[in-house]
């Protein structure tokens, strides 16, 4: 009897199982240790019988406010680097304009750049425009990241809208700007909110703009409140791990929320 295609025996589902249990496992341990007693958490019990949510108070009593930081900062970010790099894919894809591929190669190899020569450039320039120990100047920092990729995204969606349906919307008496704002921007869902998350995440994660940008507690991401908690908190793991998994809830919710836009945009680029 033969096997259906695209299907693995048992020594395949094995393997998997065994690689999901790996990759999970670093979360489950961090969960655990969030709601183990305060103490060392190698000491722990392997599944925590009775539940300690010390950590958890802790945590949100000294980062909540970090918290909401990154939260501000991700969706700033995110919002930024869609606000400029829509039109820029837009006209990429659309106007007939020389260079446009020595432009996608300069915009990719921006991406190659080290993070740190861009923060130290960065730092001086804040410096004299007072954007240090800024939430603005968090974004604008983040979205260095986010626009170039949301750009390389939105053009390949934007480059495979059929180019009839363009001009019946410009037949129709439609203008450039509405063409843009009701035809191409409605068709491009699916890689505006790919690029969204992805730009949200780059800001989420982000601890070395984070930690050359913010000389104050003033505005200090969660990402550098983790960092500078170890150091303060060596003994209090159950918090620290608490501190970590409230970070990394809302980046997991939004995944799991956008994960059929983000699988369409990777299967439209695949069919391309």
């Amino acid at each position: 009897m033969k096997r259906p295609p695209g299907r693995g025996g048992p020594l395949s589902t094995l393997v998997g199982i065994v690689l999901l249990a790996l990759m999970l496992f670093p979360v489950y341990w961090m969960v655990n240790a969030s709601l183990q007693p305060t103490g060392n958490t190698l000491r722990g019990e392997w599944f925590p019988f009775h539940p300690d949510l010390s950590g958890y108070a802790t945590a949100l009593r000294d980062q909540g406010r970090n918290l909401v930081t990154s939260l501000v900062v991700a969706l700033g970010s995110a919002l930024f680097s869609l606000a400029l790099a829509a039109p820029a894919a837009h006209a990429l894809a659309r106007f007939r304009l020389r260079g446009t591929k020595a432009v996608l190669l300069g915009i990719l190899t921006t991406q190659a750049v080290p993070g740190i020569v861009v923060a130290d450039a960065l730092y001086g320039a804040y410096n004299d425009l007072g954007l240090l120990n800024s939430r603005l100047g968090l974004v604008l920092a983040d979205s260095t990241a986010g626009v170039p990729f949301a750009i390389v995204v939105l053009h390949s969606s934007m480059r495979s809208i059929p180019e009839e349906v363009i001009e019946a919307a410009r037949v129709d008496g439609a203008g450039r700007l509405r063409v843009f704002r009701s035809v191409v921007l409605p068709l491009s869902r699916n890689a505006l909110i790919t690029a969204g998350v992805f730009a949200s995440l780059f800001a989420w994660s982000d601890l070395l703009f984070a930690l050359t940008l913010t000389t104050t507690d003033t505005v200090r991401p969660i990402t550098l409140g983790v960092y500078q908690y170890l150091g303060a908190h060596t003994s209090h793991w159950n918090a620290v791990m608490a501190t970590a998994v409230l970070a990394s809830v809302p980046a997991a919710v939004l995944l799991v929320v956008a994960q059929r836009h983000v699988t369409g945009t990777a299967t439209g680029a695949a069919d391309k």
